[in-house]
């Protein structure tokens, strides 16, 4: 069985940085694409960041383009989402899901991991 462990949240000042990081266990992350989600509360869950199974490909959403930046070591079966810049705005959980499509929509995955708590002060 598939499972996935996010790590790296916290409290972070706005300007700041802050690098979440998705282990996967039970399978092997060269087996999948690789995505970022994340929720606020009474929001629905939002499409973040994706890279594909070799890194060639990789699409943030407008709202985190120019901060956020998604990558992925395979060897380590580990994901990354290095924050910069951060905004009160992107106070959320943040999710990390494995699929078989680049897609946005979070019906797309199969996998998610718990979720880790991002908390940006104004």
């Amino acid at each position: 069985q598939v499972q996935l462990a996010e790590s790296g949240g916290g409290v972070v000042q706005a300007g700041n940085s802050l690098t979440l990081s998705c282990a996967i266990s039970g399978g092997t992350l060269s087996g999948y694409v690789m995505s970022w989600f994340r929720q606020a509360p009474g929001k629905e869950r939002e499409f973040v960041a994706t890279v594909s199974r070799n890194s060639a490909y990789t699409a943030t959403a407008d709202s985190v383009k120019g901060r956020f930046t998604v990558s992925r070591d395979n060897a380590k079966n580990t994901g990354y989402l290095q924050m910069n810049r951060v905004e009160p705005e992107d106070t959320a959980i943040y999710y990390c899901a494995v699929g078989n499509y680049a897609l946005r929509r979070p019906s797309a995955y199969t996998y998610w991991g718990q979720g880790t708590q991002v908390t940006v002060s104004a």
